[in-house]
């Protein structure tokens, strides 16, 4: 640290003022991205169809249904990443979510009121999620089982199990309290879209102003010296997979109430996603630095290109190419925050 911090006083002050800019564009570049987006799909909507792409409240609120689902995985993810490790698991985990949810909830339907019958739905999807996730942990901080490869496997199983409960097909739910759970509004605003705010939030707050946050930052910059500290580090991954799994229970469940079905293969194209926005909103691949916020944004970049690409007439297969792009991009500039700023 002493040597470290000497160099620095000797630095070019131009050079450490230029570093300290790259850092903080480099912090902001999510959001700076996600403007700019709108403002290009603004400009082209006005001039090729003469109406407004960002001040439609259609527009807005179908971008916002958009990034639910991945937005959830990649909360999960980012503490996750953060920590030095990565979820391939979440997408057949949320699926397994939403086939339990759908049938926890046709089945207590036959004996409970809808209400309850839709909160026991909702319980045996969370409740359900955490088992891989704490298998992912456990392989991981107990094993040393390479997160790639635990939770690839876990994606295997959690796979295998949803599409064997759901009998090769999707589960239909008929439940009124869990169809307006996914597609009510409340002051016109989508259920789905409140709960994934109020998440956020929480989420938020968990990694930016509790001990659980800063432990699991400082498990990604240098694990040993987190040892050296006194954290638990094995106990401590364990949660953070299960946290990941609750994060991905949550969005199967609200999958399965926003298509009053449970699908085995609800998260199946939406893995690439989460893990898109977590770095896209500046998260580093090699752990210690990221945040909820900009998660929260690079959610919001993906699914504006989704939406917008979509909106403007685009084939869909050129979202995979861009996003993509953008996510090659948004490395390349964590290779230059790492460079010029330093690890965190």
């Amino acid at each position: 640290m002493s040597a470290h911090t000497s160099t620095e006083s000797r630095a070019d002050p131009t050079q450490s003022r230029s570093r300290q800019l790259i850092v903080r564009i480099a912090a902001l570049r999510a959001w700076l991205f996600l403007a700019l987006l709108l403002i290009f799909f603004e400009t082209w909507s006005r001039v090729s169809y003469g109406q407004t792409f960002l001040f439609s409240s259609y527009n807005a609120q179908s971008i916002a249904i958009f990034a639910v689902a991945p937005l959830l995985l990649a909360l999960g993810s980012t503490f996750v990443i953060i920590s030095g490790g990565i979820d391939l698991s979440v997408g057949f985990i949320m699926g397994l979510a939403a086939v339990i949810a759908a049938h926890a909830t046709n089945i207590a339907g036959q004996s409970l009121p809808p209400f309850a019958a839709m909160l026991v739905g909702i319980t045996a999807g969370l409740v359900v999620a955490l088992g891989p996730g704490f298998v992912n942990g456990f392989l991981i901080s107990k094993l040393k089982v390479p997160p790639f490869i635990g939770t690839l496997g876990m994606f295997g199983v959690a796979r295998g199990v949803a599409f064997l409960l759901a009998g090769g097909t999707t589960v239909p739910v008929s439940n009124a309290w869990f169809a307006s759970l996914g597609n009510g509004r409340l002051f016109g605003v989508p259920v789905i879209v409140i709960i994934t705010v109020l998440f956020v939030l929480l989420m938020h707050y968990v990694l930016s102003q509790t001990r659980f946050g800063q432990h699991t930052y400082a498990i990604g910059a240098n694990e040993q010296a987190a040892i050296r500290s006194g954290i638990n580090v094995p106990r401590h991954i364990r949660k953070l997979y299960m946290l990941s799994a609750l994060c991905a229970g949550l969005g199967g469940v609200l999958y399965a109430a926003r298509f009053t079905a449970g699908a085995a293969q609800a998260g199946e194209p939406l893995l690439l996603d989460s893990i898109a926005a977590v770095v896209i909103g500046g998260a580093s691949l090699f752990g210690g630095s990221g945040t909820i916020l900009g998660t929260v944004a690079g959610a919001l970049v993906i699914a504006v290109i989704q939406y917008g690409l979509v909106f403007i007439n685009v084939e869909p297969f050129w979202q995979f190419v861009a996003v993509g792009v953008v996510i090659i991009i948004s490395v390349l500039v964590d290779q230059t925050q790492r460079k010029f700023g330093g690890d965190r």
